[in-house]
């Protein structure tokens, strides 16, 4: 065996220009060194490399080892073609078994070269047969001899003509320690191939057996391995990675189409932009010709007033200075009743106008603006300006509150048209002061819902009746300012009383109440002819106040439930 291996790696270093490159059999080549196989070596993976490229192999993982399974201190390399993790024997790749077909396959790539082989026994002539058993190469004169020696006289000697166009090598494996002896045994116990010099002296005592009685055995099992595990499993993933390369076809186009759709709708999209932004600049150029209108007509009014009130001051001034007092008193009716209409006119709602800067005018770039050639586009011109005098303000905390509680109402803000602003950012200001107590007042808090409302709280400490400023952008609003009035808290009435509380106790002005408390006095006369009553019909006790049209008779409980009436026949 070894001196066939030898002979192959003479052959190969020959064949390396011939074989270097993509006409070689693949499966003559290291995948490694990419050139003929030499002294092929089976990883436990089941690919075959050169056993010097073996052993060039950096270990795996720092040269890690494992004690278990591949013998102690057996070294783990990744496979070069498939990235398993292998372990190695102790001995390295030597300990590896041969590929046996792979040298088949070397020896028969070297059949197919327009080169002659040399004889391996004389080394002189060219090679013209081969021996199988042997595995040698002959020329003529040493295949006559061979044939002629009685030790090798049975050997099978074909032309390398007819291996050439077989294209198929059969021969015998020989045993690694007894050159020339075939491995025919197979030994049972160390489950492995052996020639009969090793049955009698290494394994003497083992069942050693020819290799052709178990060679169904085990070559059954390999065969059910294949056919009725690994084959199956093989068609599956065929058939899985066929699916794979199908998705991937169609992955491909699916995302070449999408492509497609993204493009048209960038097209799309930046064309519905340019339209809407062509839109945004025409509405501004609406509104900047309709503020300016407005400033003209406003400069206009203001011109014209201020050229009345100047002409009627220069001629009351200089009738005044240079008039005598005939003529002063002649034009006096006339001047005077200018005069008064001049003061008496609408300066000072000319002159208090808010003049329109463009402040107001803003773009609102995250504000839907709706569909534009069915693409959604944002962005608005906000052109809308808050008129004080068009705002209102709601709610029942305007008018009325009760001391320690919180007060509440809203301001609305709209524009000249009436209607409701839909942003804030408003200037708003709420004062709220007493009347009559100069030092008396409440503070307040604004807050901006941002939709063109403005929620105002307050919590009074004080009885009395304020007035509440409600200022947008420096004027009032409309109805301001407005009269607020504190009142004292009101409590619950939890008592139960007959008709009323002085009536019920015989006119004693000092009744107690269900809450407890005193009756106050300073009562009118119900009219239902209780003796001495001081007051309307309403149940009073401890500033607990709720009127009732009428005095209830004796006969008849009225039960104070919630801050209201309700009344049970006795």
């Amino acid at each position: 065996m070894s001196e066939e291996v030898g002979r192959a790696d003479q052959l190969a270093p020959n064949l390396d220009k011939t074989h270097n490159g993509a006409n070689a059999n693949s499966r003559a080549v290291c995948n490694v060194c990419k050139r003929l196989f030499q002294d092929p070596k089976i990883l436990p993976c089941l690919h075959s490399f050169c056993s010097d490229c073996i052993s060039q192999l950096e270990p795996f993982s720092a040269a890690r080892t494992r004690g278990s399974g591949a013998g102690e201190g057996a070294v783990t390399v990744l496979c070069p073609d498939c990235d398993s993790e292998v372990d190695l024997p102790p001995s390295g790749a030597a300990g590896l078994s041969t590929d046996h077909l792979a040298l088949d396959e070397v020896f028969l790539e070297t059949l197919v070269t327009d080169g002659p082989l040399p004889c391996d026994l004389c080394g002189d002539g060219a090679a013209e047969s081969r021996c199988e058993v042997c595995a040698s190469n002959m020329c003529e004169f040493c295949s006559q001899a061979h044939r002629r020696q009685k030790r090798t006289a049975s050997h099978s000697v074909l032309a390398l003509c007819e291996l050439k166009s077989r294209g198929r090598l059969c021969r015998p494996v020989l045993c690694p320690l007894h050159p020339g002896q075939e491995l025919g045994l197979f030994c049972q116990s160390c489950d492995v191939p052996v020639c009969v010099e090793c049955a009698s002296t290494l394994h003497r005592d083992h069942r050693c057996c020819p290799a052709h009685n178990v060679i169904d055995r085990h070559g059954d099992r390999i065969r059910e391995l294949v056919s009725v595990q690994l084959r199956p499993r093989l068609e599956r993933l065929e058939e899985a990675l066929q699916k794979v390369d199908a998705s991937q076809d169609l992955l491909t186009s699916r995302v070449e189409e999408v492509a497609q759709e993204v493009r048209a709708f960038a097209r799309g999209y930046a064309s519905a932009v340019e339209t809407h932004c062509l839109s945004l600049l025409r509405h501004l150029e609406e509104l900047h010709k309709q503020r300016r209108n407005q400033l003209h007509l406003q400069r206009a009014q203001l011109s014209q007033a201020l050229q009345d009130v100047r002409g009627g001051v220069d001629f009351a001034e200089r009738l005044l200075s240079c008039g005598s007092d005939a003529e002063i008193l002649s034009a006096k009716g006339v001047t005077l009743q200018r005069l008064s209409r001049l003061s008496q006119g609408s300066c000072d709602s000319l002159t208090a106008a808010a003049v329109d800067d463009g402040s107001t005018l803003c773009f609102l770039p995250s504000e839907s603006a709706g569909d534009v050639h069915g693409f959604p586009v944002v962005g608005i011109i906000h052109g809308k300006t808050t008129d004080p005098s068009k705002c209102t303000v709601e709610g029942e905390g305007l008018q009325q509150c009760s001391v320690s509680q919180t007060g509440l109402f809203t301001l609305v803000c709209r524009d000249s048209a009436g209607d409701q602003l839909t942003r804030g950012g408003d200037h708003v200001v709420v004062s709220i002061a007493h009347k009559e107590k100069r030092n008396c007042v409440i503070v307040t808090s604004v807050v901006d819902n941002s939709d063109g409302t403005y929620s105002v709280s307050y919590t009074p400490e004080e009885l009395g009746s304020y007035s509440v400023w409600v200022c947008v952008r420096t004027q009032h609003v409309k109805g301001s300012p407005f009269t607020l009035n504190i009142k004292r808290k009101l409590r619950r009435h939890s008592g139960t009383f007959h008709c009323c509380s002085f009536c019920s106790s015989g006119g004693s002005k000092e009744a107690l109440c269900g809450c407890p408390g005193t009756m106050p006095g300073g009562f009118k006369g119900c009219g239902h002819g209780h003796k001495g009553h001081p007051g309307k019909p309403h149940w009073s006790c401890c500033g607990c106040t709720v009127e009732k049209s009428e005095c209830l008779p004796e006969s008849v409980t009225a039960v104070m439930t919630r801050g209201h009436l309700r009344t049970v026949e006795l």
